[in-house]
């Protein structure tokens, strides 16, 4: 039995006027806009970011071409101060992708908004590092290896800091001998940077119903290798996009490969999470969409250096929830500003950092704590992230229910409507519908898919890539993968959808395993989780919540 926290030791509690929970982009860029504005006002702001990875940008993955926009406002002069940004985008490639061949879609057809002029390659765990760097110099005390588990709230209900999960607690749910509690960290203001699918955003939403008037969220699973290959083959600044095989047509997604670095290539595979078959494995579609002619040529006599998994917001505007509460506000992925046609979110991401800092700053200015900053919800949906947002609104659901080869086709005329009439559609705003979970067939009703073996050169099986994620838990504490229902696997997932979890679980935590007397049985291998949030989407039993492990657990994604 767990140990109940009443027979627990008192916490220590420590005070800061914001409490930012997740050292990402848009964490560390309000930190370090705060911390700006009180040395521009000769004030004294403390501020303080948690970061669950064991460093900052231990689990930060993204492919990532970024738009410069939110580094532009953030630190005008960050090539003068060295920062990790030098690849520029040279070249677009769009491609269809069919099974042996492929289409070269003119650049001169796509939206203008689709041109990655004056963007760069990045690497976006690097530019995480170097952000907080600049924090650390302006006074942000950051840290990492420290998991925000626990939500704190006044008794009126106002959220006024969080707690970080104790440390040396035993599978069995008893404390160890090396057993440390947690720390309080409480906040005039608390902001919720986890990224997507966050456990403490999760909960918030929830408790004060921040969904209730948007879509529901929709997802992908991104899936990136990260290869060094042959100097003949390398083209730094060319970014390729591409759609079509090995996917049908009712599943949406697209890859990338992107040259930057020292004959670095980060090629990434997207699978929209509101797929039907439960048969689909995104990891496989991932290693099979390598073997294409077009991506093949450029990795062959390379080498895999490093892989990762990690989900993607996908609803957009109609799908973003409230974003402030009593005592705090949602920054990025956590509510959701990804734009999913351009595969960009970290300058949203920068950019709502600036503006939730913005919004506290003269917040505490006034003296006040602990309520809702409405300024920062306005600036972003009446600002630049709201109209990034706004005028891609329909891509995504016009892909869902049109499939690949109409809804791409009509969210680009969408798309290039806006760009001509300055925003407006005669499409309006399209809705999602039901959520990601719930658009999984039945398995009765679709096809078993039969993967090619992995040969160990090009194509690799699940875990040998996590060994090139660097994940590390400690094994003995308590599984972070909580089963609502222990019995749900094995007496509803396993006969109606033939237990998807093997499948879309790109890591190989999930298996059904047989004894003797072909009895099955669920089993979770957390150790093997790259904290990817998949599971906490797709079940189609909504029985599975991720919580954070042990502070410092889970990927290090040093150079992706």
């Amino acid at each position: 039995m767990d140990v109940e926290a009443s027979e627990l030791p008192p916490r220590e509690a420590m005070e800061f006027d914001v409490v930012i929970v997740g050292a990402g982009p848009a964490g560390l860029s309000a930190a370090i806009r705060l911390k700006q504005l009180a040395a521009e006002s000769g004030r004294d702001v403390s501020v303080v970011v948690l970061e669950k990875g064991s460093e900052v940008g231990a689990h930060i993955l993204s492919g990532a071409v970024i738009d410069p926009a939110g580094l532009n406002r953030l630190i005008p002069d960050w090539q003068a101060k060295g920062a990790p940004v030098t690849t520029k985008v040279t070249q677009d490639r769009f491609l269809v992708l069919g099974p042996q061949g492929d289409i070269s879609l003119p650049a001169i057809l796509m939206p203008p908004l689709m041109n990655n002029h004056g963007n760069y390659i990045v690497s976006l765990g690097a530019l995480t590092r170097w952000l907080g760097e600049q924090a650390t110099e302006l006074g942000v005390e950051i840290y990492p290896g420290f998991a925000a588990a626990e939500v704190l709230y006044d008794e009126k209900g106002a959220v006024v800091g969080v707690a970080t999960g104790d440390m040396g607690i035993g599978r069995d749910g008893q404390p160890k001998s090396d057993f440390v509690r947690g720390m309080e960290l409480r906040g005039k203001y608390t902001f919720i940077a986890e990224g997507v699918r966050g456990s403490l955003a999760k909960q918030l939403i929830a408790k004060f119903a921040l969904d209730a008037h948007s879509e529901p969220q929709k997802y992908g699973i991104g899936l990136k290798e990260l290869w060094e290959v042959a100097p003949g083959k390398h083209q730094p600044g060319v970014v390729q996009h591409s759609f079509g095989w090995p996917l049908g047509n009712r599943t949406g997604g697209g890859s990338f490969l992107y040259h930057y670095g020292e004959n670095l290539v980060s090629v990434g595979f997207v699978v929209h999470l509101n797929y039907e078959n439960p048969y689909l494995s995104p990891y496989d579609e991932f290693q099979r969409f390598k073997t294409h002619p077009a991506i093949r040529e450029t990795l062959e006599g390379g080498k895999r250096i490093a892989y990762g998994a990690r989900a993607i917001t996908e609803g957009g505007w109609q799908s973003l929830p409230k974003l402030t509460f009593p005592g705090g506000v949602l920054l990025g992925c956590s509510a959701g500003m990804v734009n999913v046609p351009r595969i960009k979110g970290s300058h949203n991401a920068m950019l709502s950092g600036i503006e939730a800092a913005d919004a506290a700053f003269a917040a505490l200015g006034a003296d006040r704590a602990h309520d809702e900053l409405k300024s920062y919800e306005s600036a972003v949906r009446d600002g630049v992230i709201g109209a990034d947002l706004k005028r891609v609104r329909n891509s995504k659901p016009m892909w869902s229910r049109f499939g690949t080869a109409v809804g791409i086709p009509l969210g680009g005329i969408d798309m290039w409507l806006r760009t001509i009439f300055a925003g407006w559609s005669p499409f309006g705003t399209w809705r999602h519908g039901k959520s990601d979970a719930a658009s999984i067939k039945p398995a009765a009703d679709c096809e078993p898919i039969v993967y090619p073996k992995p040969d160990g050169v090009l194509t690799f099986d699940k875990l040998t890539s996590v060994s090139f994620s660097a994940t590390n838990h400690e094994e003995d504490q308590p599984v972070h993968l909580r089963l609502t229902d222990p019995t749900i696997p094995i007496e509803i997932n396993l006969p109606t959808w033939a237990e998807p979890a093997q499948r879309y679980c790109p890591a190989g935590v999930y298996e059904v395993v047989r004894d003797s007397k072909d009895t099955p049985r669920f089993q979770i291998n957390a150790q093997n989780c790259v904290h990817c949030k998949t599971c906490d989407i797709k079940d189609p039993s909504l029985n599975i919540t991720w919580v954070c492990p042990e502070g410092g657990g889970g990927p290090n994604y040093a150079e992706m």
